[in-house]
């Protein structure tokens, strides 16, 4: 299947930021998504160190939870990476932390790679984020817990624009926040608030269609 409206504007976007060096630390390449026009767009944390051998986001272990938490309200993960424009917010493997898992990216590497997320927001316009981690969710959303703000859509203005949020917690087997109390429950929640949602609908229509 091919990809659904492949956009000039975003092609000439990614080409640039496949070129991107503003932080050395960080480990190339640049990992994207695909170039597709989309009101539904997700935006993850970093890519972890197995992406770079596939070139393309959530597209290793953590991939398989997420990408079955979304077939499960209509999108497997062929269509949902051909109809969502899937975003980060730091886009080169961080590398990992002495002390185990991953480095944090810095704020100066977090600043310095927005300006790739805010052009995609400018560009696409989406009515629907889906945050998935805290790093993302922290981007638009002031929350010391998931607790506080998975299981609810909020609405935000975003350069100018009404955007719903729907914030996921990261998919990552490290993580046992989605699969105890009241994790459980809010993801499910979420889950059935994306799957209800306009723009969700709307890509889903374009799938039967």
């Amino acid at each position: 299947m091919d990809i659904i409206h492949p956009h000039p504007e975003l092609v000439a976007h990614q080409q640039a930021l496949r070129q991107c060096t503003l932080c050395p630390q960080m480990i190339r390449p640049v990992i994207t998504g695909n170039p597709v026009m989309s009101p539904v767009m997700s935006i993850g944390q970093a890519p972890g160190i197995h992406e770079a051998k596939v070139m393309r986001p959530f597209g290793w272990t953590a991939g398989k939870t997420l990408f079955k938490w979304f077939e499960g309200i209509g999108l497997d993960e062929e269509s949902f990476r051909q109809r969502v424009y899937m975003s980060a917010v730091c886009r080169c493997f961080p590398g990992k932390n002495p002390k185990g898992g991953d480095r944090m990216p810095s704020e100066r590497e977090i600043m310095a790679c927005s300006r790739w997320l805010q052009a995609e927001l400018s560009l696409l316009q989406p009515q629907l984020l889906i945050l998935v981690g805290k790093l993302a969710i922290n981007q638009f959303l002031s929350a010391k817990k998931l607790d506080e703000v998975v299981g609810k859509c909020h609405r935000i203005v975003l350069q100018g624009r009404g955007t719903d949020l729907i914030p996921l917690p990261h998919p990552s087997g490290l993580s046992t926040w989605p699969r105890m109390e009241p994790g459980k429950t809010l993801l499910r929640e979420a889950l059935a608030l994306i799957e209800a949602h306009p723009a969700w609908r709307g890509l889903l229509d374009g799938e039967s269609g």
